[in-house]
């Protein structure tokens, strides 16, 4: 098992423009993923923008509630239409205390195929290893379930 890269492989039943729209327009994206954000998805750009709950599953709204309101910051990193999109991000960066700006990031890619029963997504994270050792292994393991939960929640708001 890696422990410098997560793999979450999913069937959404949505056709794939659907899942492109839900995956790149930055407000689509906040919906189901839990996230205000202040700009669009624009290659090579920063987006910040701040936690608040989904609005797919008040369940995991409840998990993401003690975080409404920490920053978030990425960088956009590729956008190529109806097949992959990308950003850098600081890796579970929830403690208000800590200034995560001077880590590495890791790269998040979300990559769409034609599927019979409708849209097959792979999201991928990768960079575990450059994490500082004393949150790598934290982070790792919060952002597995983290993407397993969030191909559900996609699913979930792509059905609404």
């Amino acid at each position: 098992m890696s422990t410098d890269r997560i793999e979450k492989d999913t069937v959404l039943r949505a056709p794939r423009e659907k899942v492109w729209r839900a995956l790149t327009d930055a407000t689509q994206f906040g919906e189901w993923f839990g996230c205000k954000l202040d700009g669009p998805f624009v290659a090579g750009q920063n987006v910040t923008g701040h936690i608040v709950p989904t609005t797919v599953d008040p369940d995991v709204a409840k998990l993401q509630e003690p975080h409404r309101g920490f920053p978030i910051a990425w960088q956009i990193d590729r956008i190529e239409p109806m097949t992959l999109f990308s950003f850098r991000w600081h890796p579970f960066a929830i403690d208000p205390k800590v200034d995560y700006s001077g880590e590495p990031m890791t790269l998040v890619t979300f990559e769409l195929a034609d599927a019979a029963e409708g849209t097959s997504l792979r999201i991928t994270e990768t960079g575990f290893e450059k994490i500082p050792l004393e949150r790598r292994a934290r982070a790792f393991a919060a952002n597995d379930g983290g993407w397993a939960h969030q191909a559900e929640l996609l699913g979930k708001y792509l059905t609404q």
